[in-house]
């Protein structure tokens, strides 16, 4: 079938080498079936199992053997020697490699990186209780100096609350801004959760000892692992593709100040958040969410009523989304799907 392909594509005009590439060949291949006048494909070897292939039983016996608490954290460089000295040889290195990656096992055998615990899930049933916090980068004129923007966003309703552009990463300005945050809100800072990455402010001398003092539960992600802080990497990203973003640096600090500033009013009182059904987070941090949710209810209810044909599910889900989790844990059926430590 292959060569009648083929000389089908010649007597159209094309030319062998261009229709050997694309099926795969060389130009020797189908110079070879033309000699032997076609039959099988054998590019792909015999169809039988070597006569040297391991049985089902030496599979199990080596499979026991390499997990076994003597050797399950060594690698098979390591395991045949010694196996040797002991008078015995089941296979070469080659092959428990090529077992172990049949049977999925080719993982890090050695516990020498282990791994990090997630960090705890913590819910927000309301403002005030949640917080994340991070610092981008604003270019700047000077190649390789940079603006830095501190931003805290309440988990719960997604409001920036405190920002503040500075032109050094400092603890001491971390420290000030969450101050300033909790003034600005009249909010007790006792008991609020901080969470944050892992950075040298976030866990300078200064934050932390501001942080203790104050009574706030800090939270940190693992080292490099990003989406444990998602909240605040999802406003940044919002920030830098937003509309009028400059493309060119910010000439200088207070240029980078007003134009966050103008981001900042946007964001909280015009922007249309999807993750909290399309309220502004001024909305839902102040409690007008319901009342406009409820109103847009009843705008969909009178639709589907004037022109049912058009409707062929229910209206779409106006219901506020209630309670917010910060690094949820894994739900049960994820745990079993989770692979098993070797």
């Amino acid at each position: 079938m292959i060569l009648q392909l083929i000389d089908e594509a010649l007597a159209a005009g094309a030319r062998l080498s261009p229709i050997c590439d694309v099926l795969g060949l060389s130009d020797r291949t189908v110079q070879r079936w033309r000699d032997q006048g076609g039959g099988e494909d054998r590019r792909y070897g015999p169809h039988q199992d070597p006569a040297n292939k391991l049985t089902t039983g030496e599979r199990q016996r080596l499979l026991k053997v390499v997990n076994s608490p003597e050797y399950r954290d060594l690698p098979p460089k390591q395991i045949v020697p010694r196996l040797a000295d002991l008078g015995d040889y089941l296979a070469s290195e080659s092959t428990i490699y090529r077992l172990l990656r049949e049977v999925g096992q080719m993982a890090h055998r050695q516990p020498s990186r282990p791994a990090k615990a997630r960090p705890r899930e913590w819910l927000a049933t309301g403002p005030g209780q949640v917080w994340s916090w991070d610092i981008a980068y604003l270019k700047s004129p000077v190649r390789g100096l940079f603006y830095y923007l501190y931003l805290i966003l309440d988990v719960w309703s997604r409001k920036a609350v405190g920002w503040a552009v500075h032109t050094e990463e400092s603890a001491d300005h971390a420290a000030a801004l969450f101050c300033q945050a909790c003034d600005d809100l009249h909010l007790d800072p006792q008991g609020i959760v901080l969470h944050s990455d892992n950075g040298a402010p976030m866990k300078g001398s200064t934050m932390l000892a501001t942080l203790q003092r104050l009574g706030v539960v800090a939270s940190f992600s693992r080292p490099r692992v990003s989406d444990d802080n998602a909240y605040s990497e999802a406003i940044y990203r919002t920030l830098k593709y937003r509309p009028g973003y400059p493309t060119r640096p910010f000439q200088s600090l207070l240029e980078a100040t007003d134009w966050v500033e103008s981001f900042i009013a946007w964001y909280n009182s015009e922007h249309r958040h999807s993750a909290i059904r399309f309220v502004t987070p001024d909305d839902r941090h102040f409690g007008a969410e319901k009342a406009i949710l409820e109103n847009r209810r009843r705008v969909y209810e009178r639709a589907r009523r004037r022109r049912p044909e058009r409707w062929t599910t229910t209206t779409r889900n106006w219901t506020p989304i209630g309670d917010v989790k910060l690094n949820p844990e894994a739900r049960p059926e994820e745990r079993d799907q989770l692979p098993e430590a070797v």
